[in-house]
């Protein structure tokens, strides 16, 4: 078991340096850099600034050197937790991040526990009650969830919130909890909020996962094991739970780390429409401003969430089912 965990870390960190490699030179692909986007940002505004200075500005930068040789130098820095100065902001990358990511990993972690709460359940009743009206109301459901994109929910929950409960439904705070310090009072505001935007990122991983429960569960009640301990005499709530629903919960537990790219891939434009203060947004306006090292950490971030999400599906498969720990020992 030991040596099973110690591997899946070492690939995972061999991952996240592949990582850091190819974000880094997709970030320096388009043409242009934080120099070009400043210089026409101060002639919109009627600033013209001559080469000199535009030289100058990008050698105090340092973007006049190989990108080998800034990705080295960024590299060093956030092995030590430095991940380098945010031009657009004029601060350290981490303060920006220390900001936000507290917020983004509450959304994202809640997501994920709302999306697998919602789905494992209502997959076994669409299961078990094959053909019923239950279950043709969740498939009907779970195909809307499925072909309605998150931003088009987001703006349909803001419409309905203003014109039916004259409210707004965006942000993650009421206007006095936006800069307060933590408190319970401001959890509690945060909760009341929050579950708009897990709900709306939620909606479309519950529909495929339903999806996927009630088909494998389906495959595992059909088994002659299922019948060989129904008539033991075992009681089918029992039976249900220990037998079919173990086995097909695999294919669900093994899509953690791809659930959280999905919510991850699908949370700035989400937070963009919703007004979230958390990380999207400012991963956004990092790309459009070519704000390198502030978009270069983020994306490190995100990554690294999903490979901690498929490090827990691993380890969550290996404590579930015996077959796969008897083949990891081997």
């Amino acid at each position: 078991m030991f040596n099973v965990v110690a591997n899946r870390i070492l690939w995972a960190c061999l991952m996240m340096a592949a990582i850091s490699v190819v974000a880094f030179t997709l970030i320096q692909l388009p043409p242009g850099d934080f120099v070009d986007s400043y210089v026409n940002h101060k002639q919109q505004g009627g600033v013209i600034m001559t080469k000199d200075e535009v030289a100058e500005m990008r050698g105090t930068l340092g973007l006049d050197r190989p990108m080998y040789v800034q990705y080295f130098d960024w590299v060093g820095g956030v092995v030590q937790g430095d991940f380098g100065f945010s031009w657009e902001f004029r601060r350290p990358v981490s303060e920006i991040i220390g900001e936000r990511l507290p917020l983004t990993l509450i959304l994202a972690f809640t997501t994920l526990l709302f999306t697998y709460l919602t789905a494992i359940p209502i997959g076994i009743y669409s299961a078990v009650r094959q053909y019923s009206v239950g279950d043709h109301v969740f498939t009907v459901l779970g195909y809307i969830g499925l072909a309605t994109p998150n931003f088009m929910f987001a703006l349909v929950l803001l419409y309905f919130a203003h014109v039916f409960f004259g409210t707004s439904a965006g942000g993650l705070f009421s206007a006095e909890f936006e800069t307060a310090p933590w408190s319970w009072a401001r959890i509690v505001d945060l909760l009341a909020h929050l579950w708009v935007p897990v709900v709306v990122l939620g909606t479309a991983g519950t529909a495929f996962q339903i999806r996927t429960m009630r088909a494998t569960l389906l495959d595992e009640l059909n088994k002659l094991y299922v019948t060989a301990a129904r008539a033991s005499g075992v009681s089918e709530f029992r039976l249900l739970i220990k037998y079919p629903v173990r086995m097909a919960i695999n294919p669900i537990v093994s899509t953690i780390g791809w659930e959280l790219t999905n919510i991850i891939s699908g949370a700035p434009i989400v937070g963009i429409v919703l007004s979230l203060p958390d990380t999207g947004p400012l991963f956004v306006d990092a790309l459009l401003n070519s704000d390198l090292y502030l978009a270069g950490a983020l994306i490190l971030i995100y990554c690294g969430l999903v490979i901690i999400g498929t490090l827990i599906s691993d380890l969550l498969l290996i404590a579930l089912d015996p077959r796969i720990r008897m083949g990891s020992t081997a």
